[in-house]
């Protein structure tokens, strides 16, 4: 039998894992200054961890003002502004969903797209004055760039009457490789927090080919009942006729080498988006996507640092 001195430590041993688990939670979305509920912390945890412990190590951090509480929101920062803010942001992003939900079952109807889903912070319930609505688009296998070539011809008309920030369509993936290449804390946080709206079947192939996530976000469940079932429409099934054959084919193999060689001049030549970041693409025969060197792996060294900086300060509280 095990000693009491043996349980003891286990105990503590995985208090303070839990404990590891709520900073590296709060970290990630402390780069955003977006403090998160208790809820939402358990969410993303790395790990699984029974209730009654999971509370026990929130307490011990805000009891040693390793972290702070601010109603029901918990944050790395003592400023009790990350709650005001985060609550001015909700209430923004309550705003524009509606208009992303109107937007997403508009995007629905071009050809060959079958799947519609908001991205970026509007996903994660946060925006301010400047936010776009971002879409995270599927479509038919090996058919893709044509999608996004019609998607994107609209685009520009957007510009003409300024609502080109209401369609935001910056990552595709099609039906032949719905899996997520890349691996990691930061994607693992996107997939997860995707809304469908558009395309339930599609949505739920789309969650199978990338159980992957709950390696990272063991306690987080997908958004499938969200999602509208897809609908026919005929012009949309029309075009899809004209181009369902070998035509078809080499159109889509050519729009996608068009469109990445004008991608990577951009890039060459340190064209700036209006963030201020170098333009660029990762451009394949079934996705089109930001280029994940160019920001993902940025990202996750600052996440890093951030936490390792966290347990270490955690570290040097436990040996006062």
């Amino acid at each position: 039998m095990k000693s009491i001195a043996t349980i003891s430590q286990q105990n503590n041993r995985q208090l303070l894992i839990t404990r590891n688990n709520i900073l590296a939670a709060l970290a990630y979305f402390d780069m955003w200054d977006y403090p998160l509920t208790r809820g939402e912390i358990y969410l993303f945890l790395e790990r699984k961890h029974g209730q009654n412990e999971f509370d026990q190590a929130l307490t011990y951090l805000t009891n040693n003002k390793l972290i702070f509480r601010f109603d029901q929101f918990y944050s790395l920062k003592n400023d009790y502004m990350v709650a005001a803010r985060r609550l001015k942001g909700n209430k923004k992003a309550a705003g524009l969903m509606t208009k992303a939900k109107e937007a997403g079952a508009f995007l629905i109807k071009f050809p060959y797209v079958r799947g519609i889903a908001i991205s970026g912070s509007l996903s994660k319930n946060c925006a301010d004055d400047n936010s776009d609505i971002d879409f995270f688009i599927i479509t038919t296998a090996n058919r893709l760039w044509l999608a996004r070539t019609f998607m994107h011809l609209f685009k520009k008309l957007t510009f003409l009457v300024g609502k080109q920030h209401n369609y935001c369509m910056n990552y595709y993936v099609d039906e032949a490789q719905l899996q997520i290449v890349e691996k990691n804390i930061y994607t693992a946080i996107e997939v997860a927090t995707i809304i469908p709206v558009e395309g339930d079947t599609t949505f739920e192939n789309f969650y199978k080919a990338n159980t992957w996530i709950s390696d990272f976000l063991p306690n987080k469940c997908m958004r499938l009942a969200t999602a509208n079932p897809l609908r026919k429409h005929r012009i949309k099934s029309f075009i899809e006729l004209l181009f369902n054959n070998r035509l078809g084919a080499w159109l889509d193999h050519t729009l996608m080498h068009i469109t990445a060689g004008r991608w990577n001049k951009k890039t060459e030549q340190k064209k700036l988006n209006m963030r201020g970041a170098v333009m660029s693409m990762a451009a394949g025969r079934h996705f089109a996507k930001p280029a994940p060197e160019n920001f993902q792996q940025r990202l996750i060294e600052r996440y890093r640092l951030k936490l390792s900086g966290l347990l270490q300060e955690q570290e040097d509280s436990l040996m006062r």
